[in-house]
């Protein structure tokens, strides 16, 4: 805006603030300070005619904090069935929809890429009032490189699943984040140094609350750590470095792991070795398996 085109005081009051457009508005909240948050943003809330969020009792704060008082409903993983038909009502209406999730940009390992998707195939507009996150925060503090990073989301729960999970990151070659429960915390970590070897990592939690954490060192030796106090709190941002040529030889890949178990195992004790140990599918590794050994006859 030009600054000729702004609202202009009149009688000494201060400009009135323009009415939000029609559409959806995706909007970044804190992720622990309350007073992170943009300035933007709260114009966005505090205009919104209605606003969608994860959960109507944890928004419910910053929205007493902030003076918000529009109308909420509940957009999460178990409501957006029942929720989201609404919301595009709402769009379809005329009306200016905000959605923010619990903490930092919402659609980041949070809900919203379905209503995202669906206001666009009804072509209402869609637009961001960016803000705090954890994953940029987590690899600032890292002091890990940021010119390359994968984002893998939350690892899973089961073992198996998690262990497949990280086997197929191994190769890429960048910086790695990762969401992590903190009860998960020691089982997670070890995996990831048997699967990724020994690289430079660092643990970040409770970030920007009292008392954050950035704890940085080599993957065996945080495994080592939060094997021996694995009571920690709070959401954990787990940063791994890039393969090195030394880390990828510790680590090895697939094809490694099967050509070294296959010099004293047969070809289907080998593949059910390797299969366990990156939480494959036994009968893929197999069929790798018959392929590296026929190659090499």
């Amino acid at each position: 805006m030009d600054l000729d085109e702004r609202p202009q005081a009149t009688g000494g009051q201060p400009p009135r603030k323009p009415p939000l457009a029609p559409g959806l508005h995706i909007v970044a909240t804190p992720i622990g300070n309350m007073r992170d948050i943009t300035l933007r943003a709260l114009d966005v809330l505090q205009a919104a005619d209605l606003i969608a969020c994860e959960d109507t009792r944890v928004f419910a704060k910053l929205a007493t904090h902030y003076g918000i008082s529009a109308p909420t409903v509940s957009y999460s993983d178990a409501t957006q069935d029942k929720s989201e038909p609404r919301l595009v009502r709402a769009l379809d209406a005329g009306k200016s929809v905000a959605l923010v999730s619990d903490a930092g940009m919402p659609l980041i390992s949070d809900p919203g890429y379905r209503l995202v998707r669906a206001a666009v195939e009804a072509g209402h507009p869609v637009t961001s009032a960016p803000g705090p996150s954890a994953v940029p925060m987590a690899l600032a503090l890292s002091g890990l490189p940021t010119d390359r990073f994968f984002f893998a989301g939350f690892l899973p729960a089961k073992a198996t699943d998690r262990r497949r999970a990280i086997g197929e990151v191994t190769s890429i070659p960048s910086t790695l984040v990762f969401f992590e429960a903190p009860h998960r915390l020691p089982e997670s970590l070890a995996d990831l140094v048997d699967l990724l070897g020994d690289r430079p990592a660092a643990v970040a939690r409770e970030l920007t609350k009292l008392f954050e954490e950035v704890r940085r060192a080599p993957l065996g030796a945080l495994a080592a750590h939060y094997a021996t106090h694995p009571d920690v709190k709070g959401e954990i941002v787990i940063v791994i470095g890039a393969p090195s040529a030394e880390t990828e030889r510790s680590a090895g890949t697939v094809d490694d792991a099967l050509r070294e178990a296959m010099t004293g195992a047969s070809v289907k004790d080998a593949a059910a070795e390797v299969a366990a140990r990156y939480g494959l599918k036994r009968r893929d590794v197999y069929a790798r398996a018959l392929e590296l050994k026929r190659g090499a006859s």
